[in-house]
């Protein structure tokens, strides 16, 4: 007499489509679009014109294989990479690198509050202040959804992500651009000295250290297992999702930039608050509808980024220090200085550029901690990166770490 064998969990939701394997990508793409995206691509579209069009590009695949192999740990071990941190690194190591994220949370916090509360302004006129508050009650909202299941957080999500998309596909069209201008950007170069405090923004800003940590902790019990043949088909789709999620982002970024080289680039017309100049150029050159369309996406940018961050963030505790506390404390800690900066009526472009580039110098202590582990056969099992992955992650790191360095002594020396 045959037994039947129960079908695993993971073929019961391929069996009801591929599309319900797809989702931890978005929910990290979003971090990767957030309102310092519109900060740093904007000003580098304006001061600069297509010329660091080549660092968007290089960015955004810089992230595709780093967010993949955040997807990785999580499918091959089950945990995330907090976990892995506390279980495979010295203690003093890991209580230094959940120090550092609270911090990155914080940078991270500010960026997004400003945006959302800017685009509250714009197309409300809601006080900066107030719209800062607001920005926080509707992270909340979102938030509960996930209490309600991961795919219902993951579909607001996408929602949100596919409203900045078609925002700014809607403002490409309407302005229009360059074809050899943006093929004249792809070859890597500076526009001089001050280009560079921008392309470690844009690294900073696409890069997100967080959602490094996030997106381990999106697919390790996504769904269940029950061999390394069903993990590694899992993999398969983790893969596409990177690649459709982030490469929808890299559209995004790249659409900014573009957007701001062809109306704004030797014009002189962007002073000042580089998002609001934008929004009255828009207006004022194209047209209401194109106004409208960008500050629509700057607060869906702002509330979907901002609810991603809070989560985020409960992960990175529970994991490196196994504590948890309640997300109204964790929001009210990490928007202090967002709403500091909106209470003191400090440029918001600024104060987002400036958050960028902490995020840059916090990619390292999410990414060689990634390294570390993903290349240890011990952990991954058969899902241990190969050579060329690990000297390609390597060089990335060094890459940033040493952009990072050449910043510091232009700044200081």
């Amino acid at each position: 007499m045959s037994v039947a064998v129960p079908e695993s969990a993971f073929r019961q939701m391929r069996a009801r489509g591929s599309i319900t394997l797809l989702g931890p990508a978005f929910v990290a793409a979003v971090a990767y679009v957030d309102p310092g995206n519109f900060a740093t691509n904007f000003t580098a579209g304006a001061h600069f014109g297509y010329t660091l069009v080549w660092v968007i590009v290089v960015a955004n695949l810089t992230a595709m294989l780093v967010q993949y192999l955040s997807a990785k740990a999580g499918v091959a071990t089950g945990r995330d990479l907090p976990e892995l941190c506390r279980e495979h690194l010295p203690r003093p190591v890991s209580l230094g690198l959940w120090a550092q994220a609270e911090i990155i949370a914080m940078a991270t916090d500010l960026a997004e509050f400003l945006g959302a509360a800017v685009g509250l302004y714009l197309l409300f006129h809601v006080p900066l202040f107030p719209a800062g508050l607001l920005t926080a009650l509707v992270a909340f909202g979102i938030l509960a959804l996930e209490q309600r299941g991961y795919r219902r957080f993951e579909l607001a999500i996408a929602g949100l992500l596919g409203i900045v998309l078609l925002g700014f596909l809607y403002d490409l069209v309407v302005v229009g651009a360059s074809p050899s201008g943006v093929a004249s950007g792809l070859v890597p170069r500076l526009a001089g000295g001050d280009s560079l405090l921008l392309v470690c923004g844009i690294i900073g800003a696409t890069v997100m250290p967080h959602v490094v940590y996030l997106h381990s902790a999106l697919t390790k019990s996504r769904v269940a297992c029950r061999d390394d043949g069903e993990r590694r088909e899992l993999l398969r789709f983790q893969r596409l999702d990177v690649l459709i999620g982030l490469g929808a982002a890299g559209l995004i970024n790249l659409t900014m930039l573009v957007v701001a080289a062809s109306l704004f680039h030797g014009t002189g017309s962007l002073s000042g608050d580089a998002i609001q100049s934008a929004h009255d150029g828009l207006g004022r050159m194209v047209g209401g509808g194109a106004a409208l369309a960008f500050a629509v996406a700057l607060l869906a940018s702002g509330l979907s980024s901002s609810s991603v961050g809070t989560y985020a963030g409960q992960i990175v505790m529970q994991g490196f220090i196994r504590r948890r506390i309640p997300l109204f404390v964790r929001r009210a800690v990490t928007m202090a200085p967002a709403l500091t900066v909106l209470a003191l009526g400090l440029p918001p472009t600024d104060s987002l550029v400036i958050s960028q580039v902490v995020l840059s110098f916090g990619i390292p202590f999410a990414l060689v901690p990634l390294l570390l582990v993903t290349r240890r056969r011990d952990i991954m099992g058969v899902f241990v990166n190969s050579r060329p992955t690990t000297v390609t992650a390597g060089l990335i790191a060094a890459l940033i770490i040493g952009l990072n360095a050449y910043l510091l002594w232009e700044v200081f020396f």
